[in-house]
C-alpha cells in the first residue's frame, strides 16, 4: 500500500502521543456546564477529539443557543495547563516508539504552542523533539483537516509529502495526512475509524515499529 520509502515521520500530539484529551474534554464539559450546557462524556469526546477548540466552543454555543462569555476560551486554556502539567500521562508505546525510529520526526498539532510543550515535558517526551521542530496551526492559523500544516512540517524536514508518514489518531488529523499526500498511520485503540485501504490501523503505538522503523 505504501509504495514510497518513508523518510521522516510526523506525529499528532493529543491523543496520539499524550492522552490529554481525556483530562481536557473533561474540564471543558465541567467548565462549559458552569453555563448550563451538559453533554455526556463519550458524546464529547466523540464529536471534539482532535477539533480546533474555537470549533468546539461554536459547537457548544450552537448546542446552548446562545454565546459564552467573549474569555471562555483564554479563562479554559488559563485551567487546562496546570491540570495538565499535573497528570497528563504519555500513551502507552509512545516512548518506545520514538526510541526504536531512526529517521526524523517532529510534532505537528492543532494545539497552541504553550499546550503541546507542558504535554511532552511533563510526560519527558520532549528529548525527542527539538523547538525548532514542533510546529502549531496557531502559527500558520491554519487547522487540521486542512493540510497546510502536516506541508509546512515536510517543507521544514525537506522531504516530500508522499515520504512522510503521518501519525494520527483523530478524523480530521486522519484527513489533512491524506489531503497532504502523505503515508497515514491511525491510531485507533478503541476502533472508531472506519478501515480504509488508504491508511494503515493500528491498537498500539508499539505496532507502528515494524512500518516506521524498518
Amino acid at each position: 500500500m505504501h509504495q514510497h520509502p518513508i523518510e521522516a515521520v510526523i506525529f499528532d500530539c493529543d491523543g496520539t502521543l499524550v492522552d490529554s484529551e481525556t483530562l481536557s474534554i473533561s474540564l471543558l464539559l465541567d467548565f462549559a456546564s458552569e453555563f448550563g450546557h451538559n453533554l455526556e462524556y463519550e458524546d464529547a469526546l466523540q464529536q471534539f477529539a482532535g477539533v480546533d477548540l474555537a470549533v468546539v466552543i461554536q459547537s457548544i454555543e450552537l448546542q446552548l443557543g446562545h454565546a459564552l462569555p467573549d474569555d471562555f476560551m483564554e479563562r479554559f486554556r488559563t485551567r487546562q495547563l496546570p491540570i495538565l502539567r499535573e497528570h497528563v500521562q504519555a500513551i502507552h508505546g509512545a516512548k518506545e516508539l520514538l526510541e526504536a525510529l531512526n529517521r526524523p520526526v517532529c510534532v505537528a498539532s492543532n494545539a497552541p504552542l504553550s499546550k503541546i510543550n507542558v504535554c511532552l515535558e511533563t510526560t519527558g517526551l520532549d528529548q525527542f523533539f527539538t523547538e525548532s521542530r514542533i510546529f502549531s496551526a496557531y502559527q500558520i492559523e491554519t487547522w487540521k483537516p486542512s493540510p497546510d500544516l502536516f506541508l509546512m512540517a515536510a517543507d521544514f524536514l525537506q522531504v516530500a509529502p508522499e515520504c512522510c508518514a503521518v501519525v494520527e489518531d483523530s478524523g480530521s488529523g486522519i484527513e489533512a495526512g491524506l489531503a497532504a499526500g502523505m503515508q497515514v498511520f491511525a491510531f485507533d485503540p478503541h476502533q472508531v475509524h472506519e478501515t480504509n485501504t488508504r491508511i494503515t490501523a493500528v491498537r498500539c503505538l508499539t505496532d507502528l515499529i515494524p512500518a516506521l522503523c524498518e
